[in-house]
């Protein structure tokens, strides 16, 4: 049922990732300043959009990804799971998100 996702069906299916990752989020004590979360906003509707349209994404050097901690990188694959049908270079992408969340607590 995951995969058979319409046009129609992306805003609703957005609010619920993001909902999904505000928990995420949460659960690590982790946070989004208001940039932070319109940035985060528009690349899961990006997302949506493409695990609908099976658009892809241009190619991605996994090497520009090395310093995401591990708990990003898992966090970003769990996310890409949720919507089942996207390439994990998703996932590097929206680790840099989460990383840079992390990085307020230490503000």
């Amino acid at each position: 049922m995951k995969n058979a996702l319409e046009l129609k069906d992306a805003p609703a299916r957005t609010e619920q990732l993001l909902a999904d990752i505000q928990k995420m989020l949460n659960a690590e004590n982790i946070f989004t300043n208001d940039v932070q979360q319109q940035m985060l906003t528009s690349h899961v509707k990006a997302m949506v959009l493409r695990s609908i349209t099976g658009e892809p994404l241009p190619e991605v050097d996994k090497d520009l990804f090395d310093e995401i901690s591990p708990g990003s990188m898992k966090m970003a694959e769990e996310v890409v799971e949720m919507l089942g049908n996207l390439p994990i270079e998703e996932a590097y992408l929206l680790s840099v998100h989460f990383e840079v969340a992390k990085d307020n607590n230490n503000e």
